[in-house]
């Protein structure tokens, strides 16, 4: 059976530990979805967040082997330069009366489980679209990538994949966003580089841009 990882028990945890809960955790600014035109995502989050997005439950420490009663779950952190995404009118600067709508980061959650020496996670993007000056069109791609990372002294991907979510626009409009990747996997790392292990998230333009084709051998 699938294993929920939990908090570190208190003789094992770190200053960065101590702070991690495995089944739910909600990070950045909180900005107030319209629950009408967003019931879809709602839905979504209240089941990452295990029925609420504006408490966190209190943690437990899960009963298995001593080794993997001892991870937590990564943190999610929105990678520097890639927490917003502006689009402007073709061949302009997204910015000034040119950008016609810009895309931002609101809400994280997470939720990781363990089978098999094998980390599943859940990760939930929350964010706003918001059109600008120019007018937004009215269908938008918001294009992101999600990361699992081992930071030190060289950083280490473990694990990275674009996505993408199409989000119906008005012109002068501000509307909510969502993603909830279910299929971030990866091994379990050992008690030592638990800590060093991290969700990275941010928007990426390249996620955009059509997969080149392969090349038929003759």
């Amino acid at each position: 059976m699938a294993q929920e990882i939990e908090r570190v028990p208190t003789r094992y945890r770190t200053s960065r530990a101590a702070r991690v809960t495995v089944a739910v955790a909600i990070c950045g600014t909180v900005l107030a979805a319209t629950p009408a035109s967003s019931q879809s995502f709602t839905d979504r989050f209240k089941s990452l967040f295990g029925g609420s997005s504006d408490q966190e439950p209190s943690p437990t420490v899960t009963n298995g082997p001593p080794v993997e009663s001892q991870l937590t779950c990564p943190s999610v952190t929105v990678r520097s330069g890639a927490s917003t995404y502006a689009v402007g009118l073709p061949g302009k600067e997204a910015s000034g009366a040119d950008l016609r709508y810009q895309a931002v980061i609101s809400r994280t959650a997470r939720e990781c489980n363990l089978n098999s020496g094998v980390i599943t996670a859940k990760i939930g993007i929350q964010g706003r679209i918001i059109a600008g000056p120019a007018g937004a069109p009215t269908s938008v791609d918001v294009p992101l990538r999600i990361a699992v990372v081992q930071e030190g002294v060289s950083p280490k991907t473990i694990f990275t994949k674009a996505y993408r979510t199409t989000v119906s626009m008005q012109p002068d409009g501000s509307v909510p966003f969502s993603l909830v990747a279910e299929d971030v996997a990866y091994p379990a790392p050992s008690v030592a580089a638990n800590d060093a292990y991290v969700f990275y998230i941010g928007f990426d333009p390249q996620a955009l841009k059509p997969e080149p084709r392969s090349r038929k051998r003759r």
